[in-house]
């Protein structure tokens, strides 16, 4: 697992990731290409920050994929090295709202949820009204939501 907040990291590691990596820590993608032994053979990038796919690009290994989920903003460009992706035979695929087929995808979730393999009650870390909807939008902005959820009364 890889994120800018210790409390973040520390999360998942609760949730059962056998490794947590501070990104802005120096030596960040050789630490991860190491406990990976070479990189990894997936990354998944839910930021939507451009240097958060950047890094997760340099940690995939030679044949690995890296998938971005993140929305961001419509300016920010991603800067490889295009000879990467024939050299190092890496596939770079966007997901939009993880490629959630619904029909398929929701029972699925369902079931694991249900049988505690996806703990989203833990991942939900605010409940707001409609009038703290601001409060909601500066959390996400500063890294200290997970999930919110709306309660409408």
């Amino acid at each position: 697992a890889v994120d800018l907040a210790a409390d973040k990291r520390g999360f998942a590691l609760e949730l059962g990731a056998t490794h947590a990596v501070d990104p802005n820590a120096p030596d960040a993608v050789a630490e991860l290409r190491e406990l990976s032994g070479g990189g990894v053979d997936l990354a998944v990038e839910v930021a939507g920050a451009a240097p958060a796919l950047r890094f997760a690009y340099d940690v995939t290994r030679r044949g690995g994929t890296t998938v971005t989920a993140g929305l961001p903003n419509p300016k920010a460009e991603l800067t490889i090295p295009a000879v990467s992706l024939t050299a190092n035979e890496h596939t770079l695929k966007g997901s939009y709202v993880g490629s959630c087929v619904p029909v398929r995808d929701i029972p699925r979730f369902a079931r694991m949820m249900l049988q505690g393999q996806l703990p989203i009650e833990r991942l939900m870390t605010h409940r707001l009204g409609l009038d703290e909807l601001n409060e909601g939008f500066e959390r996400l902005a500063a890294g200290e939501a997970i999930r919110q959820v709306v309660i409408f009364d």
